[in-house]
């Protein structure tokens, strides 16, 4: 049984710290031409001092619960979509509701790196169809700056950190946000994202090499899987929508590469100026990208409400994700 379900709050929060291709440029071999040619990007957000994964999320989840109107203790579910949370554990999750007093919520965290919020959405859905959650808050935060080798070019220049949140509920006026979500993955091309977890082996056994937590990945691969495999994901979503995709208004990709955005665009013959894109401002903050994108613009008035809109993401795994939904005044 389907339930119908309200995107009732979404908020988001990046660091005051910015970092420009520039100031990469004084700690790194590249330059400004060079990272905006390739990608689009401009500047991105940095954590600092003692700022954490945590303290994002935390604030970008009291601006969605305090747009939705459910209270801490009405939330049924947290889900945290991070793919380097302040600790290993206790969950991100966990430490949002200690801080929330949102204590009656049950708390995990899930790794679908990029494609996080979709997944989180997807998670959601299926808790309330089921009738196990009237309210879940979902909340994805990423500091990807703590995982990057900073004298590799090739992706030190790609990503920033930020937060964003959504809170989900079910629809009292029995309108139906989520139109359709579909969730994709394909682990045999893992190889293309990769992060290792370091570790040691007990002195007692045959020592390991130990891992570097960085963040590698091919970009070449990477486009390429995107782009072939994303637009048929896309149009599949919006077919089961029951819309066509010129009656949607807006499109908020996952904000990984402008290359990339250009070119789903074109894939997908989707109109130009219903194209959501902050990358020139915040890189790629992985899970947090489609929510802050989708808050700073409707916050900005760069997407009028209401409206409906394709939120689309993939990531390493490789995952992907797309939700074509309905968007309400009010929500951010």
């Amino acid at each position: 049984m389907s339930i119908p379900i309200k995107i009732s709050g979404i908020g988001y929060y990046v660091p005051e710290t910015v970092i420009s291709n520039d100031d990469l440029a004084k700690i790194v071999d590249t330059s400004d031409e060079w990272i905006k040619t390739r990608t689009g990007i401009e500047r991105r957000h940095l954590l600092s001092g003692n700022e954490t994964a945590f303290d994002m999320g935390l604030a970008a989840a009291k601006k969605a619960i305090e747009k939705s109107g459910v209270k801490p203790e009405e939330i049924d579910y947290i889900i945290a979509a991070a793919c380097l949370g302040t600790h290993i554990y206790p969950s991100t999750a966990c430490e949002l509701q200690a801080a929330l007093g949102a204590d009656k919520a049950v708390c995990f965290d899930i790794t679908a790196a990029c494609a996080g919020l979709i997944y989180g959405m997807g998670i959601s859905k299926a808790f309330m169809d089921s009738g196990m959650a009237k309210n879940v808050l979902i909340v994805a935060t990423e500091a990807l700056s703590h995982c990057l080798d900073w004298s590799d070019r090739g992706t030190c220049v790609l990503f920033g950190d930020g937060a964003g949140a959504m809170v989900l509920s079910v629809a009292e006026d029995g309108q139906n946000d989520i139109l359709s979500i579909g969730l994709r993955a394909q682990g045999d091309l893992g190889h293309y994202i990769t992060m290792e977890s370091p570790g040691k082996n007990c002195s007692l056994v045959e020592q390991n090499d130990e891992g570097q937590m960085y963040i590698k990945m091919n970009g070449r691969e990477v486009y390429k899987y995107v782009v072939t495999k994303l637009p048929p994901h896309i149009e599949e979503c919006v077919e089961k929508s029951g819309l066509k995709m010129d009656e949607i208004d807006y499109l908020v990709p996952h904000q990984a590469n402008l290359r990339i955005i250009e070119a789903l665009e074109k894939r997908l013959n989707f109109k130009h100026e219903g194209v959501i894109s902050n990358i020139q401002e915040y890189a790629n903050t992985s899970a947090a990208s489609i929510p802050i994108a989708l808050a700073e613009s409707i916050e900005q008035g760069k997407m009028k409400l209401p409206c409906t809109a394709i939120l689309t993401g993939f990531g390493a795994g490789m995952t992907a994700g797309t939700a074509v939904v309905r968007l309400r005044e009010g929500i951010a």
